[in-house]
């Protein structure tokens, strides 16, 4: 997570985003800031801003608070990776006084619909967490928001912070903080509050307690329990065989046996004893003896539901984390295989690379093979050198595809660092972003027309990362790109795109013209897009032709499914590596997989850009 408090205001917002004007604010005050030790921003001028909509940009800061005074910068905190708004930002002024009048006037302001909360910004984090002057209050009323908070408690002192705890869809819990700047002040707030009814309900206020001392206190509490749980209890137990049997460890202050509608036991209850000592001793004494009708009777101390819950939650967890950590590169995901490979022949494949632990083809509902399974072998050593010798190697009739086992999440958290990655270089290299002007959805990212469109003599320029660069021209409405689809492919049965053009015997290369129109249907043996790309082809074409070989049998699979976005697609997946590549070209499922995971990714950043794109409408 990036959480830098502050930069220059210039470099946190994109040129994009803040307009010449406002810019040239920037630079003025900049300049004024520059000219003499006491314009220079002082600490004690940083704001926090919190509660933002994660469509809040640095220009929207900019011109909320730059109508107090000169702003010396701006910082909207993101996601290192997705660059995704963390719901936060930091505003510095020139001087304390600017400061003080946007606290006053714009806290709880609206922006984009949601009350932002702003406080001094606390740089030493441990005066934040001495909790010197903070307040727990409990028992509110949900109607109850942070302003609310604030006007009740601001009359006791200089408040720091003042939040209420909120869920996951927006709502209140019932209970908040008010850190205010002085002991005086949050002694005099709990000595006025605790104890009154606002908005009709009875509200305590105390002194806020650390985590880790509240739960010592609960741990300490749980240690002296006096109530035992009991189950696999006989039917025939019932309340006063119950309190005979544990009466004997000391008084009992009762003794039930659970029962549903019709009177019958549940096989558990509950037994409370006077003192936590004897309630021990029953436990120790009790838990996991066996009874006369052969039943292991259970006996531990009363948990609450919430409790129970927690601690399964806390269990999963960590039985999760151990298995998450235990085949850590060691399991292999395989894919491509035939239908006829079961787990022994799997498994036969792989061993000569190590040990297995285990070797599993996974089957769909009537037993059939879905094409894909999984290894686990018992090192890293031997996990990474089957990964190296069997990928891409024949099995049967195909190729198979081995790597590393991974996490949808974490796929799909690569998906996303991609698409940021791309649009932070077409940003860089002046490509219209979504959203902004110039930019046209449906046009095809980072796939060039084929090679052979180009003059004679000239060869396509591929990045290092094998990926085509956008191309400068968009089609028109129902007009196909020059150049798409790939060649070999039509979306007319009966026509063909022209076949790459053979280069003059006579005169200058490159003065040779070709018309775009369609030919009379050629034989299938004479398209070579249409014949199968084996791994051997592939590894027989140069380096720099390899991707856009891929990338042509890919489009036209891709358009059949995601046509308006079949060159972003196309564009995403040929960063993948070639072997899995390959494997999508022969496994209609794992492409289909793939292409709907780009289009969750694509959807994501679109969904952003037209919020961008209402906000600038709304403000032209």
């Amino acid at each position: 997570m990036s959480t830098s408090p502050v930069v220059n205001a210039a470099e946190a917002a994109p040129v994009q985003q803040l307009s010449a004007e406002q810019q040239q604010q920037i630079a003025q005050a900049q300049a004024q800031a520059a000219a003499g030790p006491n314009a220079a921003p002082s600490p004690s001028a940083s704001l926090y801003v919190g509660e933002l909509d994660p469509s809040v940009t640095e220009a929207m800061l900019f011109e909320m608070f730059n109508m107090i005074g000169p702003v010396a910068s701006i910082r909207v905190c993101r996601d290192a990776v997705t660059r995704r708004s963390l719901g936060y930002a930091y505003v510095n002024f020139h001087n304390i006084v600017d400061g003080e009048r946007a606290l006053e006037s714009l806290n709880y302001t609206l922006i984009k619909g949601k009350p932002c909360r702003i406080m001094w910004s606390q740089r030493d984090p441990s005066l934040r967490k001495t909790g010197s002057g903070n307040v727990f209050i409990k028992n509110l009323d949900v109607s109850i928001d942070n302003k609310a908070l604030h006007d009740t408690f601001s009359a006791f002192g200089n408040i720091l912070s003042c939040k209420i705890a909120i869920d996951e869809n927006g709502n209140s819990k019932g209970y908040g903080f008010v850190h205010y700047e002085t002991e005086e002040a949050a002694d005099n707030a709990i000595k006025h509050v605790n104890g009154m009814l606002l908005n009709d309900k009875k509200v305590y206020v105390g002194r806020h307690v650390p985590k880790k001392e509240r739960q010592a206190k609960i741990e300490q509490y749980r240690a002296k329990f006096t109530n035992v749980y009991v189950k696999n209890l006989d039917e025939s137990v019932k309340d006063d065989k119950l309190s005979e049997m544990f009466g004997k460890y000391g008084p009992i202050t009762s003794a039930i046996v659970q029962v549903d509608e019709e009177g019958n036991s549940k096989g558990f209850g509950f037994v409370n004893f006077e003192n936590h000592q004897d309630a021990q001793n029953a436990v120790d004494a009790l838990n996991e003896t066996e009874q006369a009708d052969g039943k292991i009777l259970y006996v531990a101390r009363a948990q609450k539901k919430s409790e129970r819950e927690e601690e399964l939650r806390k269990q999963y967890e960590q039985a999760k984390l151990e298995k998450l950590a235990k085949y850590q590169g060691v399991n292999l995901y395989v894919k491509n295989l035939d239908d006829d490979l079961d787990d022994e022949k799997l498994r036969q494949e792989f061993s000569v690379y190590g040990v297995i632990t285990s070797a599993k083809v996974m089957a769909d509902e009537k037993g059939q093979s879905k094409g894909f399974g999984f290894v686990c072998f018992s090192s890293p050593d031997e996990a990474t050198k089957a990964v190296t010798e069997m990928n891409g190697r024949m099995i049967g009739a195909k190729p198979i595809y081995v790597a590393l086992a991974q996490r949808k999440e974490v796929r799909r958290s690569q998906l996303e660092a991609q698409m940021a990655q791309r649009n932070q270089m077409r940003m860089q290299q002046g490509m219209p972003m979504p959203g902004a002007p110039g930019y046209m959805p449906g046009a095809p990212m980072f796939y060039a027309p084929p090679g052979g469109f180009l003059p004679q003599g000239q060869r396509p320029v591929f990045p290092p990362n094998g990926m085509m660069p956008r191309p400068r021209w968009a089609p028109q409405q129902g007009q196909p790109m020059p150049g798409f689809p790939p060649q070999g492919f039509s979306t007319n049965n009966n026509v063909r795109p022209p076949r790459q053009p053979r280069a003059p015997r006579g005169g200058a290369a490159g003065q040779r013209k070709y018309a775009n129109q369609a030919r009379q249907p050629q034989e299938p043996a004479e398209n070579p897009a249409a014949a199968p790309l084996t791994a051997a082809a592939l590894a027989a074409a140069p380096a720099e032709a390899q991707k856009q070989m891929l990338g042509e049998r890919l489009y036209p699979l891709i358009n059949a499914q995601q046509p308006e976005f079949a060159g972003k697609i196309t564009g995403m997946l040929l960063e993948m590596d070639n072997g899995e590549l390959l494997n999508l070209l022969e496994d209609n499922k794992a492409l289909e997989n793939k292409i709907n995971e780009a289009m969750d990714v694509l959807k994501a950043h679109m969904s952003e850009a037209s919020k961008e794109e209402e906000k600038e409408g709304a403000t032209a």
